[in-house]
């Protein structure tokens, strides 16, 4: 499994605009092959900043991901909601190996 978790920073007049989209994405995100999880979590005490977890199932498969009509479709929904510009961390996974995840 392949890993990303994406910091958002959303401006506080946005933030239910911005979580509207972002599940529509989501939605659409977990119909594709190569997602296993797409999480969107919205920290307590602050509700501007969210993580979205995004499990894929192959190194390759995000860069499919930011290909799709959907993905693109968020990207530009989303680029002037943002208080500063989404980071992310890449990560592997060390347990539950892949065969637990199907």
């Amino acid at each position: 499994m392949y890993i990303v978790h994406v910091f958002v920073h959303v401006k506080k007049d946005l933030v239910e605009e911005f979580k509207t989209v972002t599940i529509e994405n989501a939605k659409e995100s977990i119909l594709e092959p190569g997602i296993v999880r797409f999480d969107i979590v919205q920290q307590h005490d602050d509700p501007s900043k969210f993580v979205l977890v995004e499990v894929y199932r192959s190194f390759e498969d995000p860069a499919k991901h930011k290909l799709t009509e959907h993905y693109l479709r968020w990207r530009d929904a989303v680029s002037h909601m943002m208080e500063e510009p989404r980071a992310s961390v890449k990560f592997f996974n060390v347990f539950p190996d892949d065969e637990g995840w199907d």
